[in-house]
């Protein structure tokens, strides 16, 4: 069975944090990179990062460099985005995602269409 639960996000001000989770199924989660991405209202969706579940590489987007971390714990088959700093803009539903082929690769370049397996998403809001 294919499942990721995306939950932790809620409503802060700016400068304030929230740490993301992702809890997977086996199937989801083991020897995938398992991604994070977000869509702010009005836009498209866009990536934020990526974690390969096989050893723990970490694979950023510009926006989130320096202030979002991503993390992991498999014995819980979790990933975590820890949101740091956090700016009215980020604002936003929040996804997690596997790739759609094992291996890692999607984590590289973290493109929505190499991710098959998405969660409900999570909503991030951050206001001034």
């Amino acid at each position: 069975q294919v499942l990721l639960l995306a939950s932790g996000g809620g409503s802060v001000q700016a400068g304030g944090s929230l740490r993301l989770s992702c809890v997977a199924s086996a199937f989801a989660y083991n020897g995938r990179c398992v991604g994070w991405f977000r869509q702010a209202p009005g836009k498209e969706r866009e990536a934020v990062a990526g974690i390969y579940t096989n050893d723990g590489g970490t694979y950023y987007a510009d926006s989130a460099k320096g202030r979002f971390t991503i993390s992991l714990d498999n014995a819980k088959r979790t990933t975590y985005l820890q949101l740091n700093s956090l700016k009215p803009e980020d604002t936003g539903m929040y996804y997690c995602a596997a790739d759609r082929i094992r291996g890692g690769n999607a984590c590289y370049s973290l493109r929505e269409a190499d991710f098959g397996y998405w969660g409900q998403g999570t909503q991030v809001t951050v206001s001034s």
